[in-house]
């Protein structure tokens, strides 16, 4: 298992970005968060085994169709363990 904080940056809000890493979580098994940010940005922290990981970071980098990336930062972490992946507010 593998943990990531994940800020994506860019027009990421307004497009349905969570809705979509929610959807793209769940069918990968990942576990954690995505939540906007006051300046713009999508914060997310995730966990799941190597490759799924990969593949949902993958996603990361163009995010929904309707949104535009210009910027991804990822950093491993240390496991927090979550339950499920859920859309925080």
């Amino acid at each position: 298992m593998k943990h990531f904080n994940i800020r994506v940056s860019g027009k990421v809000q307004g497009v349905f970005f969570r809705a979509s890493t929610k959807e793209q979580a769940d069918g990968l098994g990942i576990i954690g968060f995505v939540r906007n940010e006051p300046n713009g940005d999508v914060y997310i922290e995730a966990e799941g085994s190597e490759e799924p990981i990969k593949k949902f970071l993958e996603w990361c980098e163009h995010g929904p169709s309707r949104a535009r990336v210009d910027r991804i930062q990822k950093e491993e972490g240390e496991l927090k363990f979550f339950n499920s992946f859920v859309v925080s507010r």
